[in-house]
């Protein structure tokens, strides 16, 4: 097992911004509610939900944290969504889910790749790498994911910004972590009911201190 955080929902590292803490960019998906419900029930902080296409970028100023949801379709299709990371990435806590990951990928100029294979509602095994990340304190080192997602972040020329913490048996990523921002990605679904530790996974975010991975440890 990883290492356990131990910080508390007690501590002052939310509510740092000008009024809630966090708040979901809907891209359009039916799971943005299953995170909404997730981080209430983990934390019990106050939880925004804004569509990708009704908001401005000034908006989301006055929150700590972002999280990227799931959506259709690619990246750049989804509303402002590359804007809010290119945007808040600097200063925000961000985690992309799936299509949210993807954009992460392409905003610091990462690639997308389409898979031979749709993978719609499967779990496979999920095997962390030695990069150290936050998200899977407390985790073995290879455990189930659910995965509903046809393209995925290639790992071929990934830009050196990033370091992949997680990849799945066939060597696709399946998340990383911005080396400079407080910017993570994972392209499987930890608040599908396919990820048992999903909800540790969501926790472990929402516990870490707002700063950049390579000065958290």
């Amino acid at each position: 097992m990883r290492p356990t955080n131990n910080i508390d929902f007690k501590s002052p590292l939310l509510g740092r911004g000008k009024g809630e803490a966090v708040v979901i960019i809907d891209n359009y998906d039916s799971f943005t509610y299953n995170l909404v419900h997730a981080i209430k029930k983990i934390s019990g902080l106050p939880v925004d939900v804004i569509r990708n296409d009704e908001l401005e970028l000034s908006d989301l100023e006055k929150y700590d944290k972002i999280v990227l949801s799931p959506g259709p379709g690619l990246p750049e299709e989804a509303g402002f969504l590359l804007d809010i990371i290119r945007e808040y990435a600097p200063t925000k806590s961000i985690l992309g889910v799936c299509l949210g990951h993807q954009a992460i990928g392409e905003v610091f100029g990462g690639k997308l790749k389409n898979m031979n294979k749709v993978l719609h509602g499967v779990a496979t095994p999920i095997t962390v790498t030695e990069n150290k990340t936050h998200l899977f304190d407390g985790l073995p080192e290879t455990f189930a994911a659910g995965r509903y997602h046809s393209w995925i972040v290639s790992s071929e020329n990934l830009p050196d910004c990033f370091e992949v913490t997680s990849y799945d048996n066939e060597g696709m990523i399946m998340s990383m972590q911005h080396k400079q921002y407080n910017v993570q990605g994972v392209q499987f679904h930890p608040e599908s009911v396919l990820t048992p530790m999903g909800e540790r996974i969501i926790e472990n975010w929402l516990k870490a201190f707002p700063t950049p991975p390579k000065e958290r440890f």
